[in-house]
């Protein structure tokens, strides 16, 4: 485990019931989708009666759900109204904004950080660059291809294959420019270099006459999205690797945000 869940300890003037059924929920992810009565109990020291009771807990108000089956605890839909709530607060946008600001001015250019939505990648937070728009309109929820572009690029080639195949397999591959690559097998390839480099660049393959520069961003060791840099090629011309390592250590920076609790800060004395 990582981020929010690794430091088990309340912190002084907490309640320790509502930290220790918090941290419990936090110990479900892809790795251990699903936790027994007795697992939590060992996992955190609990007493077998008190774990019961804080899964119980969970599962009344809907954050898990009771497999009758077998007794064991899964998410419920209580997450789901939760994280359309993240979405609905602009949460994202606070957290991740100053970073993509930050990258923007060193650069010059738009910064953009994008998630995945099916067969695209979605652009849910942008920093302009000293240069202006990319284009006549704002890029927030813009939708870019999975097959065309770095900043799709970044993120489809390190997912599993399994899941790639899922999205590539059997879907016609639309021709934007004379750059967009269309071959399955050729696009593979890409994207099997893009893993062993670690970021993506390209030039004029969606949008005639943008160059962009992408990385992968990671949650918990596994994609989550890319932050990308892009700008118009035939007016600048840069060499894509001097920003490799910066991305990369926005991306990681990314990554910290959304994992990591912002400490909080001390209580001030009394005057």
């Amino acid at each position: 485990m990582s981020g929010f869940e690794t430091d088990r300890r309340t912190p002084a003037g907490l309640p320790q019931t509502a930290d220790r059924a918090l941290q419990v929920l936090l110990a479900f992810d892809r790795a251990r989708p699903e936790w027994g009565v007795t697992e939590v109990a060992t996992e955190f020291g609990l007493h077998t009666s008190i774990a019961q009771r804080l899964l119980a807990t969970l599962a009344h108000r809907g954050f898990l759900v009771q497999d009758t089956a077998n007794r064991r605890y899964r998410i419920g839909p209580a997450a789901l109204h939760l994280g359309r709530m993240w979405d609905q607060a602009g949460a994202l946008d606070i957290l991740v904004r100053p970073l993509l600001a930050e990258l923007a001015e060193a650069t010059g250019h738009s910064a953009l950080l994008a998630l995945p939505d099916s067969a695209h990648m979605r652009c849910v937070v942008v920093a302009e660059g000293a240069d202006g728009r990319l284009r006549d309109y704002p890029l927030t929820n813009e939708l870019y291809p999975a097959h065309a572009g770095a900043t799709s690029k970044s993120f489809y080639a390190f997912l599993p294959d399994e899941q790639r195949s899922r999205i590539f397999t059997d879907r016609p591959l639309a021709r934007f420019t004379d750059r967009t690559v269309t071959d399955l097998a050729e696009l593979e390839a890409q994207f099997a270099e893009v893993r062993a480099n670690g970021w993506a660049y390209t030039v004029g393959e969606y949008d005639l006459g943008v160059a962009t520069l992408a990385v992968p961003v990671f949650l918990r060791d596994e994609p989550y999205g890319s932050l990308s840099v892009g700008w118009l090629s035939e007016q600048y011309r840069h060499d894509p690797t001097e920003w490799v390592e910066l991305l990369r250590e926005v991306s990681s920076r990314v990554s910290l945000r959304l994992t990591r609790p912002i400490p909080r800060r001390p209580r001030r004395g009394r005057l």
